[in-house]
């Protein structure tokens, strides 16, 4: 099967997505959205996430889970939302973009349903993408905020970026890039296949003798059948 700019393009955008939608869901998941480290016990990390807080001894990790949801500061309780949002609509444009591109080959459906379908998913996944960088960058720009207040003292210790937050924003831009080609590949014509049946049977051609008294032969096209 040959490829096409077209179907190459719609195959790179929707593995683009799905890296995308699974780096959202794993950043979701780990807890090291935020660690802090203890000055006077190197040994113990904690780590806060969406759902827990972990603290690392050496090598061991004891987590809890947060009771309350009204409890969370307010940029994690708009990260649950924004994150499970992420989700919904990453799963969904890699559906539509699924049904929408070369691969899933389906007679009933139209070329311009289909070429929908695929713009549909693009969109949903660049959505996806604001919706996962949102919540990630506004973690990050209070933790920053936090550390540099002046009006916690020195000896307090400070929380800093955990990886989670640099997976978040590498799930984000997967999902804005597999996004972006996908709608470019909407864009794109439908280029022309040649069909595989011909117009009808072609008969061979005959050789007849040119005349009764001479041995050589001419081609000749074979008439049509005529119907009355």
């Amino acid at each position: 099967m040959a490829w096409s700019l077209r179907g190459k393009a719609q195959l790179g955008g929707l593995l683009l997505s799905l890296l995308g939608w699974v780096c959202s869901c794993v950043t979701t998941i780990l807890p090291q959205w935020k660690t802090l480290s203890l000055d006077l016990n190197e040994m113990e990390i904690w780590v806060m996430g969406l759902w827990e807080v972990c603290v690392n001894q050496e090598e061991v990790a004891v987590c809890k889970a947060f009771e309350s949801f009204l409890s969370l500061p307010q940029e994690l309780q708009v990260s649950r939302i924004l994150m499970a949002a992420s989700h919904g609509l990453g799963l969904l444009g890699l559906l539509l973009s699924g049904f929408g591109s070369e691969c899933f080959q389906l007679h009933r459906i139209r070329w311009v349903f289909k070429r929908w379908l695929c713009l549909l998913g693009g969109t949903l996944e660049t959505s996806a993408a604001a919706t996962t960088l949102l919540p990630v960058s506004w973690v990050a720009y209070a933790t920053v905020q936090d550390f540099w207040d002046n009006s916690i003292p020195e000896i307090v210790p400070r929380w800093e970026f955990g990886d989670a937050l640099y997976l978040g924003w590498a799930a984000g831009i997967f999902l804005a890039l597999g996004g972006l080609v996908l709608i470019f590949s909407a864009c794109l014509g439908k280029e022309d296949v040649p069909s595989l049946q011909m117009a009808g049977p072609t008969a061979p051609p005959f050789y007849a003798p040119e005349d009764e008294s001479s041995d050589s032969f001419y081609l000749t096209p074979r008439p049509r059948n005529v119907f009355i």
